[in-house]
């Protein structure tokens, strides 16, 4: 039986049907492609395998890349020997396409001849491989942008989630035309005694944003890019005081862009303990009759030009929902470079999707998994508050109020996403007797309960009421962590 040895045309009947599936019916033209610098590129393997077809995985090119299905078959026939270390020849290479039943797929040897005479030599490999990768954008853009269109008639109610995933999706394109490139060891082991002689040396104290915790941040060092930290605490722990003194340091101190989620405060209320909590005085003074001293005026307007002059975003939108915070975020961070990120708190946010609505349990579990995906996709740390349940209040003896994992309301995604989870308690809140509250006023515990890259450990603190702040506190013996 004769053999049709020519491969596809571009404008063949069986390609027209994938464009016309791909870009509806009403677009008459193909998709965006580039036969010519495909049939280089593979020709180019076929004359050099050893070299260029791991130049070509070197920049990250798929048999998807591919518009014509016979050279992206061709092109995983190529990849796989060559990864089996077996060697690249024309007429073993016919013979083996024969035995497997692809020899058709690809057009017939005159196809596979053909590709191989096309290109005399491989001087424009890379300006070639270039233009298929570019091709294969274009498509996707229409390809993702068609897809939206179908969505967007057929489900008209879940516009905030599908407004996330298209984002996402144009996202997952650019991401996919970076290429990451190998560097040479001597680069990274210079790098490594470098950051080691500074720490003998004491210059280097933490790798990632600094949180203003000189006890945090040697356990941690520093909350650091990709990472999510759970605070959690029962109510009136002072947990979001904690996240903005963290905000504060990271976006005031260090000069960090940072955005803060608030779903339980207001814009002007957030703002309003920064000022008070950085000038150090205490809001409170007011209502008793008691007028600021020329001292203290100064020191608030000191505050307020250095937190008016950061780059700190607020966002108060109560009961937001994951996708739309995660948009929020990737726009500001193409915009102002974005390095840090605080949620107050992950009981308050929503999921849009239909498989939360019946589920509390899976919809926290999507949130905890949108808010760990966002610290990975934007290359952030972030701090997000969460609750705790009543454990800590039936617990008797000196475990009386000391939270533990397990307490986190709906705890068994949010412990697997998180990288650290520190729980935050006062001491003073559980005392029995007036004089265990006196003793232990002021005192408060962050317990690094999970740290997956460092140790876990106390965290010693103060907290000072009337400005809603927390301080480093020396350790003493009645302090759980380390010496």
């Amino acid at each position: 039986m004769a053999v049709d040895t020519k491969p596809a045309r571009p404008d063949s009947p069986n390609l027209q049907a994938q464009d016309a599936a791909a870009v509806g019916p009403d677009v008459t033209r193909s998709m965006p492609h580039a036969l010519g610098p495909e049939k280089s590129v593979l020709s180019s393997m076929l004359k050099d395998p050893e070299t260029w077809i791991g130049m070509a995985l070197e920049e990250g090119l798929t048999r998807d890349h591919f518009y014509l299905p016979a050279h992206g078959l061709l092109f995983e026939t190529l990849k796989d020997l060559n990864a089996k270390g077996k060697e690249i020849e024309l007429v073993s290479l016919v013979a083996l396409l024969h035995d497997r039943g692809m020899l058709d797929s690809v057009g017939g040897p005159a196809a596979i001849t053909d590709i191989f005479t096309y290109a005399p030599n491989a001087a424009h490999f890379h300006n070639h491989l270039s233009l298929v990768k570019d091709k294969f954008v274009l498509r996707s853009i229409i390809r993702t942008c068609t897809e939206a269109v179908s969505e967007a008639f057929d489900n008209p109610e879940e516009t905030v989630s599908l407004l996330d995933r298209v984002e996402t999706s144009v996202l997952g394109i650019r991401q996919g035309t970076e290429t990451v490139r190998g560097f040479h060891i001597k680069q990274s082991v210079a790098e490594v005694i470098s950051h080691f002689e500074a720490l003998l040396s004491g210059d280097v104290e933490v790798q990632g944003a600094p949180t203003g915790y000189s006890d945090l941040d040697r356990m941690c060092k520093g909350l650091k890019p990709g990472e999510m930290f759970v605070v959690a605490a029962r109510p009136s722990m002072g947990k979001t005081s904690f996240m903005m003194n963290v905000a504060e340091h990271i976006c005031v101190d260090q000069g960090v862009p940072s955005m803060v989620f608030s779903c339980e405060m207001t814009a002007f209320q957030i703002v309003q303990r920064l000022v008070f909590a950085r000038s150090r005085f205490a809001m409170t003074q007011l209502g008793k009759g008691f007028k600021p001293r020329k001292e203290d005026l100064l020191r608030i307007k000191r505050a307020a030009e250095e937190i008016a002059s950061s780059k700190l975003f607020v966002d108060d939108t109560p009961g937001i929902l994951i996708d739309t915070l995660r948009a929020k975020a990737r726009r500001r961070k193409r915009e102002d470079n974005l390095g840090f990120i605080a949620i107050d708190y992950l009981q308050l946010l929503k999921s849009g999707s239909k498989q939360a609505q019946n589920s509390r349990e899976r919809e926290i579990g999507e949130i905890s998994a949108g808010i760990k995906a966002l610290a990975k996709e934007l290359s952030v740390p972030i701090l997000v508050l969460a609750q705790l349940n009543r454990g800590p209040e039936g617990r008797t003896g000196k475990s009386l109020g000391v939270p533990r994992m397990s307490d986190l309301r709906e705890s068994g995604t949010i412990e697997q996403d998180a990288d650290m989870i520190g729980l935050l308690y006062r001491t003073a809140y559980y005392a029995e007797t007036e004089e265990e509250k006196e003793q232990e006023a002021g005192k408060a515990e962050l317990l690094l309960a999970k740290n997956r890259n460092g140790e876990t450990g106390h965290v010693p603190l103060t907290f000072i009421a009337e400005l809603m702040r927390f301080e480093t506190r020396a350790r003493d013996e009645n302090d759980h962590g380390p010496e």
